[in-house]
């Protein structure tokens, strides 16, 4: 459980608590810190937008998506926000939704050059190409002392197979910054995207010939050398980390309890609008049929709306979270989507197994809810 909110702590100070301990590797109680800033402030945007980087720079996806998403809630065009939800949908393997937001920041922030050299480098993640390396140069356009701007250059180059244009672009982000060299073992959230850039350009380092070269030759000592891990420096053991063991924002039961009732709501609403159609039939077939594809369609919409409206989370982890650990509740919230379904097929061809088989979809999907709820 998180600690109790002190008296006259902030959750500012909670959040800059969890600064240092990330810092020092103790992401655990970073997030414990964050879990009691938030127990005074829950949609803090600053607090939600840490704990995503937390989770991240633990390597819980799923757990940092969570907590973007409900930072979005709040501020939908916070910068910060943004990145870390675009990272989140990066390690979640949601590379079109990750690249959407990426080309969003780069062109809502056209002159800022953290958004610039960070929207390339998210783009270049999600969808490399031309547009990406186009951002890259941007980013270092304005702002060609920065480092970091040059080492997202090498890094969408690289990627693209550019490599002669990655070893420049390394190389001078060398000589602006000599700890880029080592920034892929640092610890903390602070320069928590230069760590993550660094680490990109290191996994790409043998193919794009990134390694230290032989000594030079008298003609070539105007030649800088380019390392991505300069050999003449060992490099310093990367520290032990705690990461968090349970979710800060435990969404698990809430969610649950979203399915039951769009279960509830949608599977009860097929069966009634079944029984009317089948009711129908007794005055015209046709109109029976007309009113069975209408009902059907605005049934299945209105499921698909509430069922995402009430979830506090993504509706992907949702479901991926009942398939693994509650497969009747995730078998009678796929058979809540299918009863409108049988409606339209109704309507389609006609006939009462079309009905029929949706009125049982749906009384099977009420009772498995049930039978859920009563465990």
């Amino acid at each position: 459980m998180p600690a109790p909110l002190e008296p006259d702590t902030t959750p500012e100070e909670h959040r800059q608590r969890a600064l240092l301990l990330a810092d020092l590797g103790r992401y655990d109680e970073a997030a414990d810190e964050i879990a009691a800033g938030l127990t005074a402030e829950p949609q803090e945007v600053n607090l939600l937008a840490t704990l995503a980087r937390i989770h991240l720079i633990a390597d819980q996806p799923s757990e940092a998506l969570a907590a973007a998403d409900r930072a979005a809630t709040t501020d939908p065009r916070a910068l910060a926000v943004l990145v870390v939800r675009a990272m989140a949908l990066t390690d979640s393997r949601r590379y079109a939704d990750a690249a959407r937001i990426a080309a969003e920041i780069l062109n809502d922030w056209p002159d800022d050059p953290y958004a610039q050299r960070t929207g390339a480098a998210l783009l270049s993640e999600s969808r490399n190409g031309q547009e990406a390396l186009n951002a890259a140069w941007n980013g270092v356009r304005v702002a060609p002392t920065d480092a970091e701007a040059h080492l997202v250059l090498a890094v969408v180059a690289a990627r693209l197979r550019l490599f002669d244009l990655a070893q420049r672009a390394y190389g001078e982000a060398l000589d602006l910054d000599s700890t880029i060299g080592d920034a892929g073992r640092e610890t903390g959230i602070v320069r928590f995207e230069r760590r993550r850039w660094a680490r990109a350009i290191e996994g790409l380092a043998e193919e794009a010939s990134l390694s230290a070269p032989a000594p030079a030759a008298a003609d070539d000592a105007d030649t800088p050398a380019v390392s991505a891990a300069p050999a003449a420096k060992v490099a310093p053991p990367v520290p032990e980390v705690s990461v968090p063991t349970r979710p800060v924002l435990d969404t698990s039961e809430e969610s649950a309890e979203a399915v039951r009732e769009t279960v509830r709501f949608g599977a009860g609403g097929a069966v009634i609008a079944a029984v009317l159609a089948a009711a129908m039939t007794l005055i015209s077939a046709g109109i029976s049929r007309a009113w069975a594809g209408l009902i059907g369609a605005l049934v299945f919409g209105a499921v698909v709306f509430w069922f995402r409206g009430r979830l506090p989370e993504p509706a992907g982890i949702v479901l991926g979270r009942l398939r693994d650990h509650d497969r009747r509740l995730a078998v009678a919230v796929y058979l809540t989507f299918a009863a409108p379904l049988f409606l339209l097929a109704y309507a389609v061809v006609g006939g009462p197994v079309p009905l029929i088989a949706g009125m049982l979809t749906a009384a099977v999907a009420e009772i498995l809810a049930v039978l859920q709820r009563r465990r």
